[in-house]
C-alpha cells in the first residue's frame, strides 16, 4: 500500500512492546508499593502531629476564655481583678516611659538645631 510516497505495512501501529523481564517488573512494582506505604506513613504522622498541636492550642484558648469569663463576672459584681489592675498600671507605666523618651528625643533635636 503506497500513501503519499511512503510504503505502509498492514498491521499494528506504534512501537512494538519490548520483551520485559517479568521478575524485574515484579520487583519494580514491589519497590513502588514500599515507597507508597512509606509516603503514606509519613503523611499520617504529619497529620497526627498537626492534630495534636491544634488540640493543644484549642485547650489553651479555652483556658484563656474561661479566665476572661471569670474576669467579666468579677467586674459585673463590682470587683476589679488584680490581673486587670496590673495590666492597667503596666500600660500607664509604659506610656509614661514612652512620653519621657519622646521628650528626651525632642530635647536632643532642639539642642542640635540651635547649634550653628
Amino acid at each position: 500500500q503506497v500513501v503519499g510516497g511512503k510504503v505502509k505495512k498492514p498491521g499494528k501501529r506504534g512501537r512494538k512492546p519490548a520483551k520485559i523481564d517479568l521478575k524485574a517488573k515484579l520487583e519494580r512494582s514491589r519497590q513502588s508499593a514500599r515507597e507508597c506505604r512509606a509516603r503514606k506513613k509519613l503523611r499520617y504522622q504529619y497529620l497526627e502531629e498537626l492534630v495534636s498541636s491544634r488540640e493543644r492550642a484549642i485547650c489553651a484558648l479555652r483556658e484563656e476564655l474561661e479566665m476572661y469569663k471569670q474576669w467579666c463576672m468579677a467586674m459585673d459584681q463590682g470587683k476589679i481583678p488584680s490581673e486587670i489592675k496590673a495590666l492597667l498600671t503596666g500600660e500607664e507605666q509604659g506610656k509614661a516611659q514612652q512620653n519621657s523618651t519622646k521628650l528626651a528625643k525632642v530635647g536632643k533635636t532642639e539642642a542640635n538645631s540651635s547649634n550653628p
